[in-house]
Parts: C-alpha cells; structure tokens; sequence
C-alpha cells in the first residue's frame, strides 16, 4: 500500500534528524553550512547543513512538516525515490547557497528539502492520477514561494518560537532540486515504457 510505503524513509528521515539534535552544539557546529568553512575544504557542509537544527522548536516545525509530506505524498515516491528527491533537494539548498546567496555566511534546517520533497511528491501524483486537487496544492506551494521571494516569510511563520531567522531562499532551491529529481525521475519512467514496448 502506497501510504505504508512512506513510513519507512519518513521515520527513517525523522529519526536521522532526532539523532543529530541529540548531538547538540558539536554536531551543529561540525554539519551546519557555513561557508567560511566550506570555501576551506569541508564540502560535505552542503548537504549536512540541512539534518541539523538550531534548537528543539526549530526541529518540532521541521518534524512537523516532514509528517504532513509523508501524509500528502509520501506514497507516491519509492524509497530510492525518496532517497534521490532528498539528495537533490539538500544538494541544491546547499549549492544555491553557496553560489547565489554569498550573504549567508550560515544556514541549518530541513525546510528547503521539505519543499523538495513535496514538490516532488505532488508532481509524481499529478503525473500518476491528473487530480485538479494536487494540481491545486502545487500552485499554492509555488505561490507560496512566490510570495516569500517577493515579500519574506509568510506572517504566520515569521515567528516559529525559535531564534533563527526564517531563510526563504533555501525553500525555493529546495524546491528547484526536487523539481530536478522528479524530471529524471519522469524521463527514466518514459524510457523505461518504451523499452518494454518494443
């Protein structure tokens, strides 16, 4: 079933990033991006950057939108989907960071995959069943990107009761790579409909 299908990368993702808080200010410090740190060597910062988290709140808004993804569309992505989708998505916070936002000298946080991952997902789903449903809950996503490139953090997460400053950018590369994943994704779907019919 697709919905059980999800739970193992979604507690497994969920328990990774459990795990890493437990370690406190030295795995924060060891994973978060930074760029200083990254220009110097330490290149798997790019994607550790996102498992990590500044504080508890920070990560129980993170758990939270890593439950509603797995509720929404976590069915519609395989393990190893889910595990491409991923890579993609923290590759590109990390890249788009490093390369487009030279302002931010450092960054932590799970969003900007979660917004891979969802974009992802909606648009496996919408390619599987064409809902007006899915189409419409990937438009408000894409809204919501729109306004918080245009405008900053929507209002009502302006203020999550953690310190760190919301980094919208990072939702909108998140977004970019899991756009990227499920284009190959859909390509090697393509491909390998063809090579069974001929």
């Amino acid at each position: 079933m697709k919905s059980s299908r999800a739970s193992l990368p979604g507690v497994s993702a969920g328990l990774l990033l459990i795990l890493l808080q437990l370690g406190g200010l030295p795995a924060r410090e060891l994973l978060r991006y930074q760029r200083e740190a990254i220009a110097g060597g330490e290149a798997w910062r790019l994607l550790t950057g996102n498992l990590v988290h500044a504080d508890a709140a920070h990560l129980g808004w993170n758990l939270l939108g890593l439950a509603i993804v797995v509720v929404l569309v976590g069915g519609e992505l395989a393990a190893g989907h889910w595990l491409l989708v991923t890579l993609a998505a923290a590759s590109a916070v990390g890249a788009g960071l490093y390369l487009l936002a030279p302002d931010i000298a450092w960054y932590l946080g799970f969003s900007g995959v979660l917004h891979g991952l969802l974009l992802g997902g909606l648009l496996a789903q919408w390619r599987r069943s064409r809902s007006v449903a899915t189409l419409a809950v990937a438009g408000l996503l894409i809204a919501k990107l729109g306004y918080e490139q245009g405008f900053g953090p929507l209002p009502f997460v302006a203020s999550t009761g953690s310190e760190l400053p919301i980094v919208h950018v990072a939702h909108s590369y998140g977004a970019a790579g899991g756009l990227a994943a499920w284009c190959l994704l859909a390509l090697r779907a393509r491909r390998l409909a063809r090579d069974s019919r001929a």
